[in-house]
C-alpha cells in the first residue's frame, strides 16, 4: 500500500455514474502504469480499510469516523464529511480526481498513486461509518422551497429529486446521488459556488452546473444552511 498526503477526498454535491472505470495513471516518479480496474469493483473491507485509512493519512483530514477531525471543518471548510457515504460515490470521486475531470491539487496526487485493492477497502470503512446529520438549524423558507421544490419558472430542478427529502442520496437507474444531507456547511457552500461559476464541472451532463447557474450568493447560502441541517 502506498502512502498518501492527505484524506481519501474533499467530495462534493454530484449526481454521477455509479462507477468510472479508471484512467491509466503512473506511479510516483517511476513509470509504472496502475492496473486498469474493471468497472465494477469487489466489495471492500472496512476492517482493513479503517488500518489503511490510517496509513494513507485520509483520516487526518477526515476524520476517524469521517466526520471531520479539528482544521477539517474549519473557515476554510476544505474537507467533506464522509461517514456513511455511499461507497460506489466515493469510487466516482477518486475516478475523477485520477483522470483530471475533477481537480484539487492533494487529491489529485493521492488518487492517482492509490491501488484499486486499497481504495475499496478505505470507501468501504468510510461508508460503514455513522452517517452525517445535521441539527435542524438550517430549516428555513428559501432553503427548503429550493431544496424541496426547486424553481421551475428559472429551470431550478429540486434537489430532493435526486437526492432524496433528508439528503440520503441513493442509485436511481444507474446514476448515484451522494448523501449530502448533515454535511459540513462550509464545505456545502464552497462546492455550490463552485458548481455555479464552473470550477467544478464532473456531474452528468454538466447537471449541478445548470441547476446552480440562476441561484443569487443569498440563495446558495440558504441552501447549503438548509442541506447542513438535515
Amino acid at each position: 500500500m502506498k502512502s498518501g498526503l492527505c484524506g481519501l477526498l474533499a467530495w462534493g454535491l454530484i449526481v454521477a455514474p455509479a462507477i468510472a472505470a479508471p484512467p491509466t495513471a503512473k506511479s510516483k516518479g517511476q513509470g509504472k502504469v496502475v492496473s486498469q480496474a474493471p468497472a465494477v469493483l469487489p466489495k471492500g473491507d472496512p476492517v482493513l480499510g479503517m488500518a489503511k485509512s490510517n496509513d494513507e493519512r485520509c483520516q487526518e483530514c477526515h476524520g476517524v469516523d469521517g466526520h471531520g477531525a479539528g482544521h477539517s471543518n474549519g473557515p476554510e471548510g476544505k474537507f467533506a464529511k464522509l461517514g456513511g457515504q455511499h461507497p460506489e460515490y466515493l469510487i466516482k470521486q477518486i475516478r475523477n480526481f485520477q483522470s483530471g475531470e475533477r481537480k484539487h491539487d492533494v487529491m489529485t496526487v493521492v488518487a492517482r498513486h492509490l491501488e484499486d485493492a486499497d481504495l475499496v477497502d478505505i470507501v468501504a470503512y468510510f461508508a460503514s461509518q455513522r452517517p452525517m446529520q445535521g441539527d435542524g438549524t438550517g430549516d428555513k423558507p428559501v432553503g427548503r422551497q429550493l431544496y424541496q421544490q426547486g424553481d421551475p419558472a428559472r429551470g431550478v430542478m429540486a434537489c430532493a429529486s435526486c437526492h432524496g427529502d433528508k439528503g440520503q442520496g441513493g442509485l436511481q437507474g444507474g446514476v448515484i446521488s451522494p448523501v449530502i444531507g448533515g454535511q459540513e456547511w462550509r464545505y456545502l457552500d464552497k462546492q455550490l459556488r463552485d458548481w455555479r461559476s464552473g470550477d467544478r464541472r464532473n456531474s452528468p451532463g454538466g447537471v449541478m452546473n445548470q441547476v446552480m447557474k440562476n441561484l443569487t450568493d443569498d440563495e446558495l447560502q440558504a441552501l447549503a444552511d438548509y442541506v447542513s441541517g438535515l
